[in-house]
C-alpha cells in the first residue's frame, strides 16, 4: 500500500511539473513583463556635476584602471607567438549588455552596486576577447532596465534614448583620450549592441572616425540587412579576413523557437525608415568569419564554461558547432555544454553569445586587424 501511494505521489509530481512547464511556455512573456517591467513613470535622472567621463571612476575598464576586468583570461590560456606580436595595436570601445533588472527605475543608477557587479562580469567574459589586440575602454552608463525590452511603450523608448546619451558622451571622451593614430574596434552585446548600431548610424557613418573602424562586433542584437545595415556606414563581413565591417550573431540551440525575438523585430521600423518585418537579419558565423557555411564543433577554438559562482570560467575545446539559418539566427546544434541556468525560453543562448565563441572571436579580431586598412 505504501509503495502504491508513493508511486501516486511521484506520478502527481510529474504531472505538476509538466503542467508548470506548459504554463511557463505559454505565459512566459506575460510573467516576465509582470516581474520586470517598471510600473513607475519614466523620469530622467539628473547628472551630477562630477559625473564626467574624464573621470576614471565612470569606466569599468580603461588603460589606467588597475583592477581592470577586461584584462582577464582563462586559467592556463596563453596567446601564441604570432598573436603576441600584434598586441595593443588598436583601441577597443566596448558597451556592456543589460545588467540592471529592477522595476524601481527605468534606468540604472550609476551607483547601483548589484548591476555594476554584473556589468563587470560581462566585461570580463566578453570584452576580454579583445584584450590581446587593443586597450579596452568600457564605460559605465545608465542603462535601460531589462523590462524596457519587453514592452513597446513610450517610457521604454525614453529609457533607451537616455541610456544612449551616456554612451555617446563616453564615446566622445574615448575619441579624445585614446591614441588618435590607432585603429578602433567597436564591440558590444545585447542592449550595448543596440546603442552601438545607433552610434554607427548617427555618429560614425560618413564621419572621419569611420575610416578608423577595423571591425564592429554587434553581438546579440538583430540587425536587418534591408532596413538597418544601409545606415551603418560599414558593410557586413563577408570573408574571414575582411576589415572595416560588421559582425553580428544571435545564438540558439536546436530546436530553436525565436518567437520572442521575431515578434518584436517584425513589429519594428529599421534605421532606414523601412519596416523590418520578414527581412533577414545579419548573421556572421563566429566560426567561419562569414555568413555562409556550416562549421563543425572542431572549428570552435574554445567555449568559456563558467563555474556555478560565476567567479571564473574554463576554456573548453572543442566548443559548439554553428551555422546561420535562412532568417539570420545562429544555430548551435542540439548537444550543448552545461553553461549554467541562464538559457532563455526558446533555447535562446543570448547570455552566452560571446562565451560560446570566445576563442574564435579573439582570433577573428586579430585577423581583421592584421588586414586593416582593408586592401
Amino acid at each position: 500500500m505504501l509503495a502504491r501511494r508513493f508511486l501516486w505521489v511521484v506520478a502527481g509530481l510529474i504531472v505538476l511539473i509538466l503542467i508548470g512547464a506548459l504554463v511557463y511556455r505559454i505565459f512566459a512573456p506575460e510573467l516576465m513583463k509582470k516581474a520586470l517591467v517598471p510600473t513607475v513613470k519614466f523620469e530622467e535622472m539628473p547628472r551630477a556635476p562630477t559625473m564626467t567621463y574624464a573621470d576614471a571612476a565612470m569606466w569599468i575598464a580603461r588603460p589606467d584602471i588597475k583592477d581592470n576586468p577586461a584584462l582577464w583570461t582563462p586559467k592556463d590560456f596563453v596567446d601564441d607567438e604570432e598573436k603576441q606580436g600584434h598586441q595593443k595595436q588598436a583601441s577597443v570601445f566596448f558597451i556592456h549588455p543589460t545588467s540592471y533588472l529592477e522595476r524601481s527605475h527605468w534606468n540604472a543608477p550609476i551607483e547601483d552596486a548589484e548591476s555594476q557587479q554584473r556589468a563587470r562580469l560581462f566585461v570580463r567574459s566578453q570584452a576580454s576577447a579583445f584584450n590581446h589586440v587593443g586597450e579596452i575602454w568600457a564605460p559605465k552608463y545608465r542603462q535601460a532596465t531589462f523590462g524596457a525590452f519587453l514592452v513597446t511603450m513610450q517610457d521604454a523608448e525614453r529609457a533607451l534614448d537616455f541610456a544612449y546619451r551616456d554612451v555617446l558622451l563616453a564615446f566622445e571622451t574615448f575619441l579624445k583620450e585614446a591614441p588618435r593614430d590607432r585603429p578602433i574596434i567597436l564591440a558590444a552585446h545585447s542592449q550595448g549592441s543596440l546603442h552601438l548600431t545607433r552610434l554607427l548610424a548617427e555618429r560614425i557613418a560618413g564621419k572621419p572616425e569611420q575610416a578608423r573602424i577595423a571591425a564592429a562586433y554587434a553581438g546579440g542584437w538583430p540587425i536587418s540587412i534591408k532596413a538597418d545595415l544601409p545606415k551603418l556606414g560599414l558593410p557586413a563581413c563577408q570573408t574571414a579576413d575582411q576589415a572595416g565591417c560588421i559582425i553580428s550573431w544571435q545564438s540558439f540551440a536546436e530546436p530553436a523557437d525565436p518567437k520572442m525575438v521575431t515578434d518584436v523585430y517584425d513589429a519594428s521600423i529599421g534605421l532606414t525608415g523601412q519596416p523590418r518585418a520578414g527581412s533577414p537579419m545579419l548573421c556572421v558565423n563566429p566560426l567561419t568569419g562569414s555568413p555562409a557555411g556550416e562549421a563543425a564543433a572542431k572549428a570552435n577554438l574554445g567555449t568559456l564554461v563558467p563555474n556555478k559562482e560565476l567567479t571564473d570560467a574554463e576554456l573548453v575545446t572543442p566548443g559548439v558547432p554553428a551555422r546561420c539559418d535562412i532568417r539570420g539566427f545562429l544555430l548551435i546544434g542540439e548537444d550543448q555544454p552545461d553553461l549554467g541556468e541562464y538559457v532563455l525560453p526558446g533555447n535562446n543562448y543570448h547570455v552566452y553569445d560571446y562565451a560560446l565563441f570566445w576563442a574564435n572571436i579573439r582570433a577573428d579580431a586579430e585577423r581583421r586587424l592584421a588586414n586593416f586598412p582593408a586592401k
